[in-house]
């Protein structure tokens, strides 16, 4: 993948800031066709669109039904960072479970039984959720996000220069050198 490239190409440490994508969204999820319609988008289009995006980075997508709100996995992924070797591992498997199984990620059951199958504790992580203990982190997050002036996803800023959406790599290699980061060798 891109970011995997950049990390082994320049002496670069990615670090992923949480973006409030449709804060609003019911935790019962909001079906997409009609949401698309609604914006006089073609869903099937959309559909397409999206999924030659991710064919060319080599990443699964699945169709989806339903757009979910990502709060809660945004929390449980603060915790996730905080756990030796679980960070990645877990990111991995919430976009797994959200753009490829269809799952609502707005569901705490789900997020659980995505913690136990990446070999984290559930029981810590209910804990996690129940007693919000990184709402200010994802909080902190979403005011970086508005400093910065994101407004979709994804998002890449290095210093202060960056890009919006998914670029392809030599975009992101540009973006990393004008900040200054050196290559490895």
């Amino acid at each position: 993948m891109r970011i995997e490239k950049l990390r082994q190409t320049y002496d670069i440490e990615p670090v992923l800031v949480h973006f409030p994508l449709h804060p609003d969204t019911p935790q019962e999820g909001r079906e997409m066709a009609g949401w698309y319609r609604h914006r006089g988008r073609d869903p099937e289009q959309m559909y397409q669109e999206m999924k030659a995006r991710m064919d060319a980075e080599g990443l699964p997508y699945g169709k989806r039904t339903h757009s979910y709100n990502s709060r809660l996995a945004q929390e449980l992924g603060k915790w996730a960072d905080t756990q030796p070797g679980g960070g990645a591992t877990y990111h991995d498997a919430a976009y797994r479970a959200y753009f490829v199984d269809c799952r609502n990620i707005g569901d705490a059951a789900v997020l659980l039984d995505i913690v136990g199958k990446v070999g984290l504790d559930p029981v810590e992580a209910t804990k996690v959720l129940e007693e919000r203990r990184f709402k200010d982190a994802v909080d902190a997050d979403w005011q970086k996000s508005a400093t910065y002036g994101v407004t979709g996803v994804p998002t890449f800023v290095a210093a202060r220069y960056g890009v919006v959406g998914a670029q392809p790599y030599e975009v992101l290699a540009q973006l990393v050198e004008k900040a200054g980061a050196a290559k490895r060798s």
